[in-house]
């Protein structure tokens, strides 16, 4: 069989699900169907203009945070911690028994600890002087 190389970094969904399909259907048959589902919590103002919010999915039983955006003037109100609320209570509905996220040791560590969320991972130097770390949180009483 003859292949051909392509590089891009043009980012066309239609690809990725193409290079991924044969992936998720083998995922699929070991560990049965993941049921992906996109989450959303959008924040507006009083003039219903999007100023933050979060956006994951849930799958497997698990609901991934993916962003949490708070509007600098909102932090310290409750906003995160309401937008973070909501998504576990829909990640609850859905049946999932745990949550997990990313974020940087600049970023919001302090708060999701606060939430319940602990370290399970952590990538050094992501970006060069800094880590990525990993939170995760049962979603079980």
């Amino acid at each position: 069989m003859t292949f051909n190389y392509t590089m891009t970094d043009a980012a066309d969904a239609s690809v990725r699900q193409q290079i991924a399909g044969p992936l998720v259907r083998f995922n699929e048959s070991q560990a049965g169907p993941i049921n992906f589902r996109p989450l959303a919590v959008i924040l507006t103002d009083g003039e219903e203009k999007i100023v933050g919010g979060l956006w994951g999915g849930t799958a497997y039983g698990w609901l991934h945070i993916d962003l949490l955006v708070v509007p600098e003037e909102a932090r310290g109100n409750g906003v995160g911690t309401r937008l973070m609320q909501m998504a576990e209570e829909e990640a609850r509905a859905r049946e999932c028994h745990g949550a997990w996220l990313d974020t940087h040791d600049f970023q919001a560590r302090p708060f999701y600890e606060g939430l319940g969320y602990v370290q399970f991972a952590e990538l050094p130097d992501f970006p060069i002087g800094h880590s990525k770390i990993f939170l995760k949180k049962s979603l079980v009483a």
